[in-house]
């Protein structure tokens, strides 16, 4: 039972964080729109999976997130901005030690 609760859960959890449940069944066109949606949808999960795993560099257990991967994209994106719109050396910015810390900020998977 546990088991059949879980996989509800995560099926619907991954509807919405995916945007699958905003496509409706009523038309035909409405419905390949829908699939396409949802075949791009898990193909960048699986594609941001396999670049995490990738990454990875210790022996600990892969431990994966979809938010992390966001929310390292939009940390990554801003810093980017500040260097350009400050007009600072991207080379010495991101040698920085602390600079890593600044692209995980608010991830949650470590």
């Amino acid at each position: 039972m546990i088991a059949v609760m879980d996989c509800s859960f995560i099926a619907k959890s991954g509807k919405k964080t995916f945007g699958l449940d905003q496509f409706y069944n009523g038309n035909h066109n409405r419905v390949e729109k829908g699939l396409f949606h949802f075949n791009a949808s898990f193909t960048a999960l699986n594609i941001a999976k396999l670049d995490a795993h990738r990454q990875q560099l210790s022996q600990k257990p892969f431990v994966f997130s979809m938010a992390s991967v966001k929310r390292r994209a939009l940390n990554d994106h801003l810093l980017d901005t500040f260097i350009s719109r400050l007009g600072l050396s991207p080379t010495l910015i991101k040698s920085h030690p602390n600079y890593q810390n600044l692209r995980d900020y608010g991830v949650i998977a470590a």
